[in-house]
């Protein structure tokens, strides 16, 4: 998971952007007490000086991304200071240290690369990326995912999802299926839209539809991790319409 943030603007009109970073892996994953690269490239016009820094990684209800504060940090990085012409390419280097006695699974955390103007340069634009770095403690993995509660809303039923594992889990198409029921008739089986959990969090995942007959109907939840579906549960809601 990657995401990024610009402040200020470049010039309008202008054919290619004065700072532009990419960044790869997208998501990096490292197990236990050990070490990853992130390749950093600028494909803007201009050179770029890019600041690493460790932040906390949340997601909002809804699975948008957030950076947070973290007070103690698993993460070191090198260097913490790029310094890139147009087209360069430089590595971070990050190594992740599990303290003694730390919690089985997924500990999610990010590295920004924030650009920073360079006087000589004029330049009128800020980019911050983010790079998700899941670090797994070992020992024993719980994967389980509950529904607590279903609503309909306009075009979609919301589910509040439970992730009650501790590592981070994929409400997938594959694995999630609701069926629409009035009585013992099926009306439709739908799909939700995907989204990450991270452990111990709960959140709303989305799943869309043209009509719906109006009354009372139930909806049927069938809900598992993966993929490949491990084999979950299923949970059956009443709804009005």
């Amino acid at each position: 998971m990657l995401f990024l943030f610009l402040a200020a603007s470049a010039s309008a009109g202008a054919a290619r952007a004065p700072v532009s970073l990419v960044a790869s892996p997208a998501h990096l994953a490292i197990r236990g007490s050990g070490a990853g690269t992130v390749g950093v490239t600028n494909t803007g016009s201009r050179p770029a000086v890019v600041d690493a820094v460790r932040g906390g990684f949340a997601l909002d209800l809804r699975g948008r991304p957030r950076v947070r504060a973290r007070r103690v940090s698993w993460l070191s990085v090198r260097p913490a200071r790029l310094t890139l012409a147009p087209g360069a390419s430089a590595s971070v280097e990050i190594s992740a240290r599990v303290p003694h006695g730390a919690e089985p699974g997924d500990h999610s955390e990010v590295l920004l690369l924030t650009t920073r103007p360079i006087a000589s340069a004029g330049l009128a634009v800020r980019m911050r990326l983010g790079v998700v770095v899941v670090v797994r403690a070992p020992g024993k993995v719980v994967r389980r995912l509950a529904v607590v509660r279903v609503q309909a809303r306009r075009r979609r039923l919301e589910l509040l999802v439970a992730n009650r594992g501790n590592v981070t889990e994929r409400v997938s198409r594959a694995c999630t299926r609701v069926t629409i029921r009035r009585r013992a008739r099926v009306l439709a089986r739908l799909r939700p839209l995907e989204r990450d959990l991270l452990p111990h969090t709960t959140g709303i995942v989305e799943v869309p539809y043209r009509s719906l007959a109006r009354g009372r109907l139930s909806a049927t939840v069938e809900l598992s991790p993966g993929p490949p579906c491990l084999g979950g549960r299923w949970r059956t809601f009443g709804l009005r319409f």
